[in-house]
């Protein structure tokens, strides 16, 4: 079976450790960022030092600002944070209008739920290219460590077996190992809501509370996961895999989580808008937060740590306050 031709939308870290799994399967692969300036760096410099400092950048990935350079690849990964989402789509779909290229499968790799509406990332790209094949990708993966080949591993979801054949194929005899799933909805349910937990975990190391009250934070926030994750249509299994409690574990454990990062720095009384603005990429978890609070309340879920976080996103608590009401919840049996 030939390997299909692969393009990547978006130059952030992620984007670029995805071209670089490809380039080390000898793929030859076109990379698209938003802003023309950092692309040229990338092409001249060979680097990413903005998302991926100190990697270097083979003469296989082939930096771009023009989308049709990308739009002709049979498999096309989207890794553009969750905001920017329905307007790059847009752009993609006009740029694979004006090029002589079959309709490719869409990849989504990015970690989020449209603050709006509650779409999902699939749903945004499937109002754009409703009769595209449509693929996830998710899991415990921090950029850098990919990028430098250090082993990880992932999962797939698509309701097309034949495209989750072609894309897992792209990761054969790479440092990531890449797993399949029907559950296009609970992987990204799970990729999605743990970065709100991650801001949580977070703001308890900030705070200095202890490994104790952490390891309690993270396993409750597994079931609150899984609760509001199967009644979005996630199935359960899913939440206990890499989407869920993989993602859920680096991310809330890791001081290279963005979302962990935010959290902690909520926790030693630093303003949220001081934090994201001095942050070259997004951390998913604060709009996460109020589109996973809406659609808790919009289907009668209980999600105390959503809310908690939600509150102190929104400047309606301190954080040592939300940690507090969570504490002085009812007492109820584990479940």
């Amino acid at each position: 079976m030939s390997t299909p031709s692969v393009g990547i939308i978006g130059a952030g870290g992620w984007g670029t450790a995805l071209a670089l799994l490809m380039a080390r399967r000898g793929i030859s692969v076109p990379i698209w960022g938003h802003d023309p300036a950092h692309v040229e760096v990338m092409r001249s410099q060979r680097t990413n030092e903005k998302y991926l400092p100190g990697i270097t950048l083979p003469e296989t990935i082939c930096p771009t600002s023009r989308l049709t350079d990308c739009t002709g690849a049979e498999i096309l990964f989207v890794a553009v944070p969750s905001k920017h989402l329905a307007e790059v789509t847009s752009l993609i779909a006009k740029a694979s209008n004006a090029s002589v290229s079959t309709k490719p499968t869409l990849v989504s790799c990015t970690k989020g739920i449209e603050q709006d509406r509650g779409l999902l990332m699939s749903e945004v790209l499937a109002e754009h290219f409703p009769e595209a094949t449509l693929a996830v990708l998710s899991g415990p993966n921090l950029a850098g460590e990919i990028a430098k080949g250090i082993p990880a591993a992932g999962v797939i979801g698509s309701a097309d077996e034949s495209a989750l054949g072609s894309i897992q194929s792209l990761f054969e005899g790479t440092t990531f190992r890449a797993y399949t799933s029907g559950d296009l909805r609970g992987i990204q349910l799970g990729g999605a809501l743990k970065n709100v937990f991650a801001i949580a975990a977070g703001i308890s190391d900030g705070l200095g509370l202890g490994e104790n009250a952490k390891a309690a934070l993270v396993t409750r926030s597994l079931a609150e996961m899984t609760r509001l994750g199967t009644a979005m249509g996630g199935q359960r299994e899913t939440f206990g895999g890499l989407s869920g409690i993989g993602d859920l574990m680096v991310t809330c454990f890791s001081d290279r989580s963005r979302n962990h990062q935010v959290g902690s720095r909520l926790g030693k009384g630093e303003a949220l808008a001081a934090i994201t603005s001095s942050m070259a990429m997004v951390a998913e978890g604060v709009p996460t937060a109020s589109s996973a609070h809406a659609s808790a309340r919009r289907l009668g879920v209980e999600t105390p740590i959503i809310d908690e976080v939600h509150a102190l996103l929104q400047g309606a608590k301190s954080p040592a306050e939300a940690m507090k009401a969570l504490m002085s919840r009812q007492l109820r049996a584990e479940g």
